[in-house]
């Protein structure tokens, strides 16, 4: 039984149930990374995150041991920062050749009557 990222969370964050005791060959899935970017996100974890960012290098059952015993049970919810997608990005990117950055900068400078020209001549028919 393969584990899931909902697992280690849960385990951590509700049920302190050490899930690594019971599936040891379960530690090479765990997330380190994803994990402490999740405590990232709450006030009461958020220096034991950088902690943990900071010892990077210490072995993933080490890093869940910590936040298992550290930290108090609780129900921690977030939703994941996306990237927003921006209106008319592909447009430039496409026109001018640009890279994502650089087609953002080119937004600022280009006015609507521009970016309406550049999708009159992109626009390849039906």
């Amino acid at each position: 039984m393969k584990l899931e990222l909902k697992d280690y969370l849960h385990s951590i964050n509700q049920s302190k149930k050490n899930i690594l005791l019971e599936n040891p060959s379960q530690e090479n899935n765990y997330p380190p990374f994803i994990i402490n970017k999740f405590f990232s996100f709450h006030l009461d974890s958020i220096l034991y995150s950088n902690e943990m960012n900071k010892n990077y290098h210490i072995d993933k059952k080490l890093q869940y041991d910590f936040y298992i015993n550290i930290l108090k049970p609780r129900k921690r919810y977030c939703p994941w920062i996306k990237k927003q997608s921006i209106e008319n990005i592909e447009l430039v990117q496409e026109y001018y050749g640009y890279s994502y950055n650089k087609a953002i900068e080119s937004l600022n400078i280009l006015s609507n009557d521009d970016l309406k020209k550049i999708k009159k001549l992109l626009n390849k028919g039906g």
